[in-house]
């Protein structure tokens, strides 16, 4: 299963906006409202829930600077990656899309694909906000 964000447009580098994404504890302001925990446990690691979810463990598991990202899931019964791709439109203009990728059988795919959809739609929506807050 591959799901797609809408692009988010950053008035930030493409190093700002990588330098961002990297640090982990940037994705708490990414967060959807019905976030019911969110705790960092590493550099490279974080855990959160949403309301009604099981909690889910990212943990960083390839970097591109500044044009690519990729979470994976640490554990777990679910193997998926969450991916950043960064893209320069301009000097400091940059583009995010973010994508989805797991293998589900079609039973599971049904359930969660409504889901991770409005969540990865959400992290994008939140990014731009989120990341020109930061100097």
């Amino acid at each position: 299963m591959k799901l797609q964000s809408p692009k988010a447009t950053l008035d930030k580098s493409t190093e700002d906006t990588f330098n961002f994404l990297s640090d982990v504890k940037n994705f708490e302001t990414l967060m959807p409202e019905n976030i019911s925990k969110f705790e960092v446990l590493g550099e490279d690691k974080f855990l959160f829930a949403l309301k009604g979810m099981p909690e889910i463990v990212l943990k960083k598991k390839e970097m591109t600077p500044n044009s690519r990202i990729v979470l994976g899931a640490a554990g777990g019964k679910l193997d998926f990656s969450l991916i950043a791709d960064i893209t320069e439109i301009e000097a400091n203009k940059s583009e995010v899309q973010l994508t989805f990728e797991g293998e589900f059988n079609a039973m599971m795919a049904m359930m969660i694909k409504g889901p991770i959809n409005k969540f990865i739609e959400t992290l994008a929506t939140n990014m731009p906000k989120a990341i020109n807050t930061i100097a």
